[in-house]
């Protein structure tokens, strides 16, 4: 076990209106406890680890300049509030982060008067932040009164195409409001396209490396001691189209490049753009992911999504492995389909690494791509190479692919382009909470006309699904799997092509049919077992399709069976009710089944434990042993939730 590190300054912080009080050498030594609290805590809870350190004497100066909670300060994605959370009140319970009943992972308004804004999807703080200008303005009431507002956004995020809807509308209402650029090279993934080199050309040139805080254009609202040299770099830049220009287009003024580790170059400018801005002005801060400490330094990811780790070696405890993950399943599959077919692409926002891609663009690199945080661009680009005649698959995550949705509703399914969606991280996360969870990707994706929705039961299921997929070419097509490892079936050399539309049994039995949908099967095996101890032996279906249902072998459930019950990681509105429209029109109803659809509540489950928030959400075996009970009128034991 290592020592709690020595903190005193940081111990005087119980809230920020104490950095205010306290010297600059003081927030210096702040900064530098700050950093050894942050990687003592992470180390213990594992969560993200680099975004934070990368801002840490950031976040003591935003939060020793400006006048915090009154002052509303907003954090883009919020990987990076730890630090926050420790200097506003949460220290005590940092050690709690991402567990049941503890600290969120990300930024949340019920969390403290200091999480202005709930964030966990990127892009969003400029749109939030400009609506507290407006409502500031406008005298609206709130507690404590509202005080400017400053966004903190990444260079990653800045890729999206939200914020520049942001800042364009920013620019033209003229409201005083702080951006302050994250800039640290790297989101999740390393960041790609445009934006990233400019960025890139924007601070790599003598301005940066020889003033230290360059700027083009706002050079008024520098501290003296940087006017001079703020003006001499603004000659050295005249001739070359970087500099703030883009910014300033938008209607912002622009201060920066400036060094996001020197609190001798924050603290001034932020105290004189605070006391001088009269608009919206972007503050380009420089930052390294990962600061400090080394370990996160030196990993290929910064040190983004880090387990429980030991904070002198760095080294991660995970937990042994039994089984492949899902996404390594993925990504082996479609390498293995991409090898015979050229015109298989893969197209993912941002996230190579979460989603496989990562590997099969090792395999095929001008054949994989990353957009960026652009998960409407990633939808229709894929889109358009489908109508151009290649086979994409679009990976990306449940969450995120929400944020696509109207690209999937108009450029893919109206036109009946063959895109084939992987959608990881189906069902409930764990650590991550309800922001990361994937509620809702079964009732959007099934509700749209030509769209085929599969859901893998097992790793070996999901390989099957992936060559269904890329055999597909009639419209598109959709499969979802959860996050984690497999179960540890035996596993198929290759996938072979599913009949569309078409499930499979598991297991014959009598009086109640479980039909499943997903990877609670498992669950739904081990709730038969202990059934079968009560002499009742329930049919085990795995329909493996929500859109087209197997109408056969729903019906033949139906008509052999007392009671069917549906079960799915999903919210309502999917797989069951799928099956209950279908009951309904062939009046299946009028003959007496009873029907239950075990589904996700209509909740949002706070971070736990994925066992934990299954219980929360009685899609267990015990919860599905206790339905059956219930629905047959046998005496309940256990769970009372049926």
């Amino acid at each position: 076990m290592s020592q709690s590190p020595a903190t005193p300054t940081l111990d005087r912080v119980n809230e920020p209106a104490a950095l205010r009080q306290m010297s600059d050498a003081e927030l210096r030594q702040v900064a530098g406890e700050l950093r050894a609290e942050t990687i003592d805590a992470v180390s213990q809870t594992g969560g993200h680890l680099g975004a934070g350190l990368g801002v840490v004497e950031l976040t003591v100066a935003l939060h020793a300049v400006f006048d915090t909670p009154r002052d509303r300060l907003i954090w883009d994605v919020s990987h990076q509030c730890y630090p926050h959370k420790i200097l506003t009140g949460r220290r005590d319970r940092i050690r709690t982060l991402r567990q049941k009943d503890g600290l969120s992972g990300f930024t949340k308004r019920t969390e403290s008067p200091y999480d202005p804004f709930g964030a966990a999807h990127s892009s969003t703080s400029i749109s939030a932040a400009l609506g507290f200008a407006v409502a500031h303005d406008l005298g609206a009431p709130a507690d404590p009164p509202l005080g400017d507002a400053i966004a903190v956004i990444g260079d990653g995020a800045m890729s999206a195409g939200m914020a520049y809807e942001a800042m364009n509308n920013a620019g033209h209402l003229g409201k005083r409001l702080f951006v302050v650029l994250n800039d640290n090279e790297m989101s999740i993934a390393p960041p790609t396209g445009a934006m990233s080199a400019y960025l890139s050309r924007l601070y790599a040139g003598a301005p940066f490396q020889e003033f230290k805080a360059a700027a083009k254009g706002a050079v008024s609202l520098l501290p003296s001691p940087f006017q001079e040299g703020a003006r001499r770099a603004k000659e050295l830049l005249k001739s070359v189209t970087v500099g703030g220009t883009m910014f300033e287009e938008l209607g912002f003024s622009y201060v920066g490049p400036i060094d996001g580790h020197d609190m001798e170059q924050l603290l001034p400018v932020l105290r004189t753009v605070k006391a001088r801005a009269d608009g919206p002005v972007l503050i380009h801060v420089i930052t390294k992911k990962g600061k400090g400490y080394a370990p996160a330094e030196t990993a290929a990811d910064k040190g983004h999504g880090v387990a429980r780790f030991d904070v002198i070696t760095g080294e991660q405890k995970k937990a042994p492995s039994n089984a492949p993950s899902y996404t390594k399943v993925f990504a082996q599959s479609l390498i293995q389909e991409a090898e015979d077919d050229p015109l298989i692409t893969a197209v993912t926002a941002a996230m190579p690494d979460g989603t496989g891609l990562d590997l099969v663009g090792k395999r095929f690199p001008t054949r994989v791509f990353d957009v960026g945080i652009a998960e409407q661009h990633a939808v229709t680009f894929a889109a358009g190479q489908a109508a151009g005649g290649l086979k994409p698959f679009c990976a990306i995550y449940s969450t995120f692919l929400q944020r696509g949705y109207d690209q999937v509703v108009h450029d893919v399914a109206i036109q009946r382009l063959p895109v084939r969606f992987a959608i990881d991280r189906a069902g409930l996360v764990g650590a991550d909470g309800a922001t990361h969870a994937g509620a809702f990707d079964v009732a959007f994706m099934a509700n749209l006309p030509g769209m085929v929705v599969m859901a893998a039961a097992d790793e070996a299921e999901l390989r099957h699904m992936v060559a269904t997929a890329a055999a597909h070419d009639e419209g598109p097509i959709a499969f979802r799997y959860p996050r984690g490892e497999g179960t540890g079936v035996d596993m198929p050399e290759r996938g072979m092509p599913l009949e569309i539309g078409k499930g499979r049994i598991i297991q014959e039995g009598k009086r109640v049919a479980l039909l499943s949908f997903g990877a609670r099967l498992s669950e739904v095996i081990t709730a038969a077992e202990a059934l079968a101890a009560k002499g009742i032996t329930p049919t085990i279906a795995d329909a493996r399709f929500a859109k087209p249902l197997d109408r056969e072998l729903c019906l033949r459930l139906a008509a052999e069976h007392e009671a069917v019950i549906t079960i799915e990681e999903g919210a309502v509105g999917g797989f069951g009710s799928h099956v209950a429209q279908l009951y309904a029109e062939e009046g299946v109803f009028d003959h007496g089944l009873k029907f239950r659809s075990m589904v996700l509540p209509d909740i949002f489950i706070d971070q736990a434990s994925p066992r934990d928030m299954w219980s929360v959400a009685a899609l267990n075996a015990e919860d599905i042993e206790a339905k059956v009970l219930s629905v047959l009128d046998v005496a309940k034991i256990g769970s009372k939730r049926a």
